[in-house]
């Protein structure tokens, strides 16, 4: 399929290099689309991959991945055309973090409201599924866990449908499956979960410990 990501960070590289080396059609859409780090990941990512703009990657994607920062993603959804992203399955993976006063980072919304459901109210013809925003972008594809532990992936959403097809995306990527955590309203208690996760990883020094809360 055609997989449009909007942005060109850590997380959107990681995940396009995962649809990538499944066989998928991947675009990312940047501000700055002909950049040095982007043509770079161009030429270390096997598969079919491109760049354009946020409105030429929402164009191009029959599943759009939403991954910027979290005060930038309205603003990216309009960049993208809300019209661009009717009747399709958009994963949204970001995190409404508050860095003004260092680490760890607190929200800048919860949590009696989050990002996902701004999101799928701004979107409200589009099927939002809150995923991939409580792992670091490096356990995202093919994941390293112990042996003992194969954790699912959290997510969250109002059309069970689109969880199905993000449950299928996120078992060919090397996880055991999701964990379904109701409505995009559980948005809130995922992204609530980001602060402690930097936090243990902080103490921890690792990144790889989605698994302690889930698998003891």
């Amino acid at each position: 399929m055609k997989v449009g990501i909007i942005g060109s960070g850590n997380v959107a590289q990681a995940l396009g290099r995962g649809f990538a080396s499944r066989g998928h059609d991947v675009m990312l859409g940047s501000r700055e689309p002909n950049s040095e780090k982007l043509e770079g990941w161009k030429k270390k990512t096997l598969g079919k991959v491109g760049t354009g703009t946020v409105l030429q990657a929402a164009r191009h994607g029959e599943v759009v991945v939403l991954s910027v920062h979290g005060k930038a993603a309205e603003a990216a959804i309009e960049a993208a055309g809300r019209e661009n992203l009717e009747g399709k399955l958009v994963i949204d993976t970001t995190n409404p973090l508050e860095m003004s006063e260092g680490l760890p980072p607190g929200l800048f919304v919860g949590v009696t409201d989050s990002l996902g459901e701004r999101v799928q109210k701004m979107l409200p013809r589009s099927h939002v599924v809150k995923a991939f925003n409580t792992i670091a972008s490096i356990q995202m594809v093919d994941p390293k866990f112990p042996a003992s532990s194969s954790p699912p992936m959290m997510i969250c959403g109002n059309d069970a449908k689109a969880k199905t097809q993000v449950d299928g995306i996120v078992r060919s990527f090397g996880w055991s499956g999701t964990l379904d955590l109701g409505g995009i309203e559980m948005s809130r208690w995922m992204e609530a979960f980001v602060p402690l996760w930097v936090t243990v990883g902080r103490k921890l020094g690792t990144w790889h410990h989605v698994a302690e809360w889930v698998h003891p």
